[in-house]
């Protein structure tokens, strides 16, 4: 079995590099998802972003995650590279490719292997805007349920 490849960088990713690694003369398609910086998350406005990531756990769930949809699906192939530190907005946070003897098979892989990533390894974003700074999707447990940190900025109603 060819090992994928995956990657954490502070530089910006490279697309080709990404395809590079997945494209082979068996396979008839390449998906490809790019992660872009917006400008607004949850109708509030972003400036930047920040990734910060424990890189050896994240490189190896990453790559647990590569090896799970190559065996699910044979003749896939995937790659990622995700960016840490701080981005502007428009600036590419994380390039996925997968590819496949059929297409079919390379969107479900590409799109497989994003939400993976986003839900399993262990990069946490935060978001800087006219109210400060504030990370996504972290809770305190000493802070009931609507994930407002003691004492910094506060989002929502």
């Amino acid at each position: 079995m060819i090992e994928s490849f995956v990657a954490l960088r502070e530089s910006a990713p490279s697309i080709d590099e990404v395809v590079s690694a997945v494209k082979r003369s068996g396979a008839g398609a390449v998906c490809l998802f790019l992660g872009i910086v917006r400008d607004e998350n949850e109708n509030q406005p972003v400036t930047r972003l920040e990734y910060e990531a424990y890189a050896p756990m994240a490189v190896a769930e990453m790559k647990r995650i590569a090896a799970e949809l190559s065996s699910e699906t044979p003749g896939v192939r995937v790659a990622a590279v995700h960016r840490t530190g701080m981005l502007e907005v428009g600036e590419t946070a994380v390039v996925c490719a997968a590819s496949a003897p059929h297409r079919d098979e390379a969107y479900r892989a590409c799109r497989a292997l994003i939400d993976r990533i986003k839900a399993r390894v262990p990069i946490w974003k935060r978001e800087h805007g006219p109210n400060g700074p504030y990370w996504v999707g972290w809770a305190d447990a000493r802070c009931g349920h609507d994930g407002r940190a003691h004492g910094g900025p506060q989002r929502g109603p």
